[in-house]
């Protein structure tokens, strides 16, 4: 069964690689950019559509503030990328927005924003994937309506890619990625050219529809929550910007400089993008409202769209504007779209791992998060990621509009604590540091993220006031409980490790027992209870005794009578059972044991089959697991199995390293003259 495991397991994820092969795993900055960007370029699928939606609520009429919406954005981008430029250079191990606001602003800051952005991490790739099936759904019907199982089946396949390693997984998306950035932008770039250089008309396919206001005559403090609710959403393609802070050791030296350099091309390609959608949106008459309301809310010459209406996103509508409806370049478009968004989610896949691995380092996580795979990739960090992705797109069945909701307010909330903590870091070394020019570099550093830690503190509030009652709430709740779940795991790994440690010195007289008082429990009389026997007297324990448990009488007599047979020279005591229970018995006499001399030690050895196919676990062993679980908590008693390997076990029968040195090797035991032989 184990062959079987490996070999699928070597299908899916490769080859192990060595510690030494780490180095090989390395990014250049053309690798870089897709994998860790991917999420950020990514959101203008999105965000722009989101803009729009919200404010479709007062009416076509308030599409004529999404410039002044989206430009307020593309400020709070351009800050947020100007910022973590600075957090890259002063923070290269990887740590991020975690280690920032551990350092400057303490421990429960730091864990404050890795439980944000923990949870924004699992948000990440539920949306991304659960928007691209929104894509896919537009054109296989199949797909739209089993959207849940599809978006989990995307997840699961993200999750195979990126158990191979990150290299493999950051070659296998560089392509797309590339592919969505350059289809986008010369989409923008051919739009704008045909309405500013040929003078042409731009019709999206909405163009000639109306909106139906939910709300109607919005004025004063009401339109200014609306506009604001709209910003909010808007946010959302600032998602995945804090990745590249969090990934610096995944890059070629030199580390800092060309994680700088990636998150600069980063912010400058999303910011193009953002804005030509929105530009190219609003010129071709682009209308979209609330999806759960579409058919309500949209008028087609003069009547409501209807059930049947499926509503384009922004990208596919416009791209039917400057490309033309049904073209290979509108194909290409929402393909290239579709699969962007589908890959988004992987740089939540590298953000992730790393973060938990720190954490679990901190002792904040399960120590299982810290260690690397086969791979040289986090393993355990991404299948929990892909674990939690997979309930919420369940929970919430690949609803993005749901999903949305509850996103970004994580990511501003590290963000935020981000800035105020490099604000800390700049303030600290300006301290002690006397050359002009450092001093310069350092105070203009402090400028940018005190600014940034302004601009991000205001989005914050504004996410907070206007998603809250949307379903913000569910993260509200959802990032205390995992920081104190956090404090919880760092007190008991503390607790543990004050517990064993060890005192200086000498070694203290008092841990040494005073006796070893050994028992060997016995089914029956036959190779693996010999071999139990001949081993617990090599020990050379104070007191030896064989132990039986009396469920049957006449069993346990016909036991006693081949004992003496034998000639075994070791004693069976036969515990008595009148419940014909076996654990019970075993249990108090070694309690017994431990009363009349407390200082002893007791060892049981217990024989045990081992077995090669997996059925067979269910057939052998059962009650030896369960006593053996029980006797570890009992004080002073320690617990050795004594393996007998059966045939389906023996995995080295006919090769030649089966007689190498060490190699284990079945045994005859019998029992000669009152003597044990193995």
């Amino acid at each position: 069964m184990s062959k079987v495991t490996d070999l699928v397991k070597r299908l899916l994820v490769g080859r192990a690689l060595r510690s030494t092969q780490l180095h090989d795993q390395l990014l250049p900055k053309r690798i870089a950019l897709p994998v860790f960007a991917s999420d950020a370029l990514s959101s203008v699928a999105y965000a722009p559509q989101e803009i729009l939606v919200i404010l479709s609520l007062g009416g076509a009429a308030f599409y004529s503030y999404s410039p002044w919406v989206a430009l307020g954005v593309v400020v709070v981008m351009l800050t947020v990328v100007a910022s973590y430029r600075q957090n890259v250079h002063a923070y290269p191990s990887g740590g991020g927005d975690y280690e920032v606001a551990t350092t400057n602003l303490g421990p429960s800051a730091g864990l404050t924003v890795a439980s944000a952005l923990l949870v924004d991490y699992v948000l990440t790739v539920a949306v991304s994937v659960a928007n691209g099936a929104d894509y896919v759904g537009a054109t296989v019907p199949f797909v739209a309506e089993n959207r849940p199982l599809v978006a989990i089946a995307i997840v699961v396949l993200l999750t195979i890619m990126n158990l191979r390693g990150l290299r493999e997984s950051g070659a296998a998306f560089a392509v797309p990625t590339y592919a969505f950035m350059f289809a986008v932008i010369g989409m923008v770039l051919w739009g704008l050219f045909r309405l500013l250089v040929l003078g042409d008309t731009l019709r999206a396919p909405t163009a000639d529809y109306q909106i139906v206001a939910e709300q109607a005559d919005i004025a004063g403090f009401a339109m200014a929550f609306l506009v604001l609710r709209a910003f909010s959403s808007g946010c959302a393609a600032l998602t995945g910007v804090e990745a590249i802070s969090n990934g610096v050791p995944a890059f070629r030296k030199p580390k800092s400089k060309n994680a700088a350099t990636t998150l600069l091309m980063m912010g400058v390609i999303a910011v193009v993008m953002f804005s030509g959608i929105i530009y190219l949106g609003l010129k071709a008459g682009v209308k979209l409202t609330e999806p759960a309301n579409v058919a309500r809310d949209i008028l087609i010459n003069g009547q409501p769209a209807g059930p049947g209406y499926y509503q384009q996103p922004i990208i596919a509508q416009v791209a039917s504007a400057v490309f033309g409806d049904g073209s290979i370049l509108f194909i290409a478009i929402a393909a290239v779209t579709a699969l962007i968004l589908f890959l988004a989610a992987n740089t939540a896949f590298n953000g992730f791992p790393v973060l938990a691995s720190i954490l679990a380092q901190d002792r904040y996580l399960p120590r299982q998060l810290h260690t690397r795979g086969d791979r040289l990739a986090f393993s355990n960090g991404i299948i929990l990621l892909a674990t939690g992705a997979c309930l919420l797109i369940w929970a919430f069945q690949a609803d993005v509009s749901k999903l949305l909701n509850l996103y970004i307010v994580g990511v501003f909330v590290s963000f935020t604590l981000s800035q105020i903590g490099m604000v800390r870091h700049w303030t600290r070394h300006l301290r002690t540091e006397t050359d002009p020019k450092a001093r310069f570099r350092m105070m203009r550093a402090r400028v940018i993220n005190g600014f940034g830690g302004v601009m991000t503190g205001i989005v914050l509030i504004v996410v907070l006031l206007t998603k809250f009652t949307h379903g913000a709430y569910i993260v509200c709740i959802a990032m205390p409980v995992l920081f104190l779940m956090m404090k919880g795991i760092r007190h008991h790994y503390d607790r543990v490790a004050d517990e064993l440690a060890a005192p200086e010195g000498e070694i203290d007289e008092t841990m040494l027992p005073a006796r070893n008082h050994s028992i060997v429990l016995v089914s029956k009389i036959h190779k693996p209870t010999l071999r139990a026997l001949a081993y617990a007297r090599a020990t050379r324990p104070s007191t030896l005794e064989a132990v039986t448990v009396s469920v049957d009488a006449d069993e346990a007599a016909r036991l006693q009578e081949e004992w003496d047979r034998r000639g075994i020279p070791v004693p069976l005591k036969i515990l008595d059972s009148p419940y014909r229970e076996i654990t019970g018995p075993v249990l108090d006499y070694v309690k017994s044991l431990r009363r009349k001399s407390p200082r002893d030690v007791v060892t049981v050895y217990i024989p045990e089959y081992v077995v090669g196919r997996w059925w067979e676990h269910l057939l052998h062993n059962q009650s030896a697991l369960r006593l053996k679980g029980r006797l570890l908590f009992k004080p002073g008693v320690m617990v050795t199995s004594v393996p007998w390997q059966l045939a389906s076990s023996d995995r080295l029968k006919g090769r030649p390293e089966a007689f190498a040195p060490g190699a284990v090797r079945r045994s005859h035991t019998e029992v000669k003259n009152g003597e044990i032989k193995a």
